[in-house]
C-alpha cells in the first residue's frame, strides 16, 4: 500500500512501513511545515493513505468534505514510536486493503473503521 506519514508521526513509522514492503513517504522529507489542507491534498493526489495523530484531519474530512484516499488517525495516550508501530500493525492486520478510502481511528485498545470510499 501507499502511505503518507504526517510530520507528527515521526520517521520510525515510515521506516517500519517501508520494512513491511509498503511505499511510504514522509511529509517532513517532502515539504516540512506543510499545512494540513495541503497535506491531505498531497496524499489524495498521490493516492496515499495519510497516517497522522492530528485530529484536525477529521474536521477537514467530515465537516468540510475534503476528498481523501484514506486516513489513519492514531489517537494514542502514549505516542512513542514503538506504540504507534504496534497499533498501526494491528490496523493493517485487521483491515488490510480495506483501509483505502476510509477514515480509520485507532487507539491502543480499538480500531474504528469509518466511512467508506470518498466521493470522486
Amino acid at each position: 500500500m501507499r502511505f503518507l506519514v504526517d510530520e507528527c508521526c515521526g520517521p520510525v513509522v515510515a521506516k517500519w512501513l517501508r520494512e513491511q514492503g509498503h511505499d511510504a513517504r514522509r511529509v517532513a522529507d517532502i515539504s516540512p511545515g506543510l499545512d494540513d489542507a495541503d497535506v491531505l491534498e498531497l496524499a489524495h493526489a498521490e493516492d496515499r493513505i495519510l497516517i497522522t495523530n492530528d485530529k484536525g484531519f477529521g474536521a477537514r474530512v467530515f465537516e468540510k468534505g475534503a476528498p481523501h484516499s484514506g486516513v489513519i488517525l492514531l489517537r494514542l495516550a502514549d505516542e512513542r514510536p514503538p506504540v504507534a508501530v504496534r497499533v498501526l500493525s494491528g490496523v493493517l492486520e485487521q483491515l488490510g486493503a480495506e483501509i483505502h478510502g476510509r477514515f480509520v481511528v485507532a487507539t491502543e485498545r480499538r480500531v474504528r473503521p469509518g466511512r467508506g470510499k470518498p466521493e470522486p
